[in-house]
């Protein structure tokens, strides 16, 4: 969901007695010390998890009554342009003030956009309820991880980490199943306008463990610090650079290249200030977990994001089947981020997150088989599952990478850094395949036979989402032989 998320081989014999502490009747993640506080916080990734696969599966529907399709990409990138901005605001606000403002404002964001959206009657005014939900789900992200930082010990953070990724499991089998009964015999807007009643539950049992164990600055010389001006202006930069990069890859005019352009020019140097030196080419440590985040979660995220319109359109589906072809990725998924926080798996750990790009790319390269009518649908499935199991042996074990290579006083800012690169990506992923879907005759999608699918030009715009993505996914298996610093 979003944390997932951060000489190495010397801190992994460490691994050894994580999960047998962890699960300790008074140590652990769900012992007496910790209990308010788990259930609190997983209860807000279980809310987060909820909206993304319910949202997904509505989102066709809402897309084709909005007369938006040719704009399916923005609803999307338009969340995770907005986030960008969230994550570094809220690096700079928890390492300085704590994570807990934070984390208040960004629930009350996010509920808010859910109901921008379900209430709007044109694709602009959608888009503008997701880009506040991704405000909103910025400033959370990001709260999150500093939260686990300061407030558990080394020793049970691969613990709280798998419980995020088990915090889907639930969301990913009833959340389409539900929200395509919903759009199919209420309609699509009670999809977003029922998620903003979840909130209160979690705030009510976190928030005051929040305030007990992790509120407050480190130490009082930051509390006293002014937010970083210069990290806030690369914010700004980033995100409206995401956003000129996304229209001009919609727009597909020659006029569109000089936002291209512009947007580019703001996001090079923001991007150079805002992660770790040397993320862009690979370098050592930190910088390649940083890297690898963006690369796992932008080639997946992005052919997740077509996957149900793909089902729905070419291939008829109702959205509540086309929902339900993602549902065993939760569980598979909970699955790879617990093999991989296994003490007897540790010193094997890059190979496990090499193996997981794998079936990610594999997973990815599958999926459009479906477009051939002799292929049975539920491959997708199948293949999704194989995908997630991927996701989860490389997602949980980033983020407990870049927990330990962080100094406390620095967990909210590389906290930021491996959101931000997982944000980006999409947003950049998502302009690049956005635009070839849409000069693919994407943006006219309905629903087609056998014979228009084998002579016509659609199959061919989700074919040119997949495909690249698959090889972004094998790009990230490569990172991952880099994960180790060089001393």
């Amino acid at each position: 969901m979003g944390l997932t998320l951060s000489a190495m081989s010397a801190l992994e014999s460490r691994d050894a007695a994580v999960v047998e502490q962890a699960v300790e009747p008074d140590g652990g993640v769900l012992g007496r010390s910790y209990r308010a506080l788990s259930v609190g916080i997983v209860s807000v990734v279980l809310l987060i998890a909820f909206e993304a696969t319910a949202v997904g599966t509505a989102m066709p529907v809402a897309a084709r009554e909005l007369d938006g399709v040719a704009l399916y990409a923005f609803a999307f990138s338009g969340y995770f342009t907005t986030s960008l901005f969230g994550m570094v605001l809220a690096g700079q606000w928890s390492d300085r003030r704590g994570p807990l403002g934070a984390l208040t404002t960004g629930i009350g964001a996010f509920a808010a956009g859910l109901v921008v959206a379900g209430t709007a009657r044109t694709m602009w005014v959608f888009i503008l309820g997701r880009a506040v939900q991704g405000l909103g789900g910025g400033l959370v992200i990001v709260a999150l991880y500093v939260v686990v930082g300061r407030a558990y010990p080394e020793r049970l953070r691969p613990a709280i980490l798998a419980a995020f990724a088990a915090g889907w499991v639930v969301p990913s089998i009833v959340g389409p199943l539900a929200s395509g009964a919903v759009t199919e015999h209420l309609g699509w807007r009670w999809v977003f306008l029922g998620i903003p009643a979840l909130v209160v539950f979690p705030l009510a049992l976190a928030l005051p463990q929040i305030r007990r164990r992790a509120s407050g600055p480190v130490d009082a010389e930051a509390g006293a610090a002014s937010f970083d001006r210069r990290r806030i202006r690369l914010a700004l930069a980033i995100s409206l650079g995401a956003g000129l990069l996304q229209y001009a890859a919609q727009d597909l005019r020659p006029f569109s290249l000089l936002p291209g352009l512009a947007g580019a020019a703001l996001l090079v140097p923001a991007v150079r200030g805002l992660l770790p030196h040397g993320t862009y080419r690979a370098a050592r440590g930190l910088p390649s977990v940083v890297l690898l985040r963006g690369l796992s979660a932008g080639s997946f995220i992005v052919a997740e994001s077509f996957v149900p319109l793909m089902l729905v359109t070419q291939r008829g589906l109702s959205p509540t089947l086309a929902g339900f072809s993602l549902a065993a990725g939760g569980v598979t998924w909970a699955l790879g981020s617990w093999v991989q926080s296994r003490p007897r798996v540790a010193p094997y750990r890059e190979r496990l997150m090499t193996a997981g790009m794998v079936l990610v790319a594999a997973a990815i390269v599958t999926a459009p088989s479906v477009l051939l009518h002799s292929v049975p649908v539920w491959t997708v499935a199948v293949a999704w599952g194989f995908g997630c199991l991927g996701m989860g042996l490389v997602m949980s074990a980033t983020s407990v990478l870049l927990l330990r290579l962080s100094a406390p006083e620095e967990a909210g800012a590389n906290s930021a850094a491996l959101q931000i690169s997982d944000a980006l990506s999409n947003v950049v992923l998502l302009a690049a395949t956005g635009a070839a879907f849409a000069s693919l005759g994407g943006g006219s999608t309905a629903v087609t036979t056998a014979a228009e699918t084998a002579g016509g030009a659609r199959p061919a715009a989700f074919a040119a989402v997949f495909l690249p993505m698959a090889g972004v996914a094998l790009v990230g298996a490569w990172v991952t032989r880099r994960l180790r610093s060089s001393a």
